[in-house]
């Protein structure tokens, strides 16, 4: 495989969970994208605001080129996952406006600067600190795709929605009563396996 198929290839990845986070908030109240769905406080726009601030970072910041971004919920002395979480006065479009901002700088690195480029990623230990741009980029990739899950998550919690695209649900298809049905046996099936144990 060529730097460029790499280099597209690590793109594709990229940018497919990118917009699998952001289809979550379509069609929501600023209440349900905003509202906490589990104990630790998980909830849609949180999770698009961490993911801007993540890639910012680490191709940003890591490889020297700095978004000028304020980001006041990582600077030090923040309060604990103040990145996690957008504020009444934040609104939504300031946060998919940033995420998008933050893909136009995250892609314009990959594409300035060789894949072996080393960086700092100055949040680090010093002594592991220093990581490739393809390291960072994969690190990126993983951190997206898994926030989306939790999306994904979230979603289904709030009105059932589910998938990876609109027009990829990526689950078999089903109607309510089969999907009830469907949680019904798994219930069971768990119900069993826990008398049997």
């Amino acid at each position: 495989m060529t730097v460029t198929h790499a280099r597209t290839d690590l793109r594709l990845s990229l940018q497919s969970a990118r917009d699998a986070l952001l289809w979550k908030l379509d069609g929501l109240s600023e209440y349900d994208a905003r509202r906490p769905l589990t104990p630790t406080g998980t909830n849609l726009l949180g999770l698009v605001k961490h993911v801007a601030s993540v890639e910012l970072g680490y191709l940003g910041d890591t490889f020297g080129r700095p978004s000028g971004e304020p980001l006041p919920w990582v600077a030090d002395g923040a309060e604990p996952n103040a990145d996690m979480w957008a504020t009444a006065e934040e609104s939504r479009e300031q946060i998919t406006g940033l995420y998008r901002r933050a893909w136009a700088h995250a892609d314009a690195t990959i594409e300035a600067l060789p894949l072996d480029t080393v960086g700092t990623v100055p949040w680090w230990p010093e002594d592991r600190a220093r990581v490739t741009l393809h390291h960072a980029v994969v690190r990126v990739i993983a951190d997206t795709h898994r926030h989306a899950g939790h999306a994904d998550i979230v979603r289904e919690l709030i009105d059932g929605a589910v998938g990876m695209r609109e027009d990829n649900s990526s689950v078999p298809p089903g109607d309510a009563a089969y999907w009830q049905g469907h949680r019904d046996r798994l219930e069971r099936s768990a119900r069993d396996a826990d008398r049997g144990a």
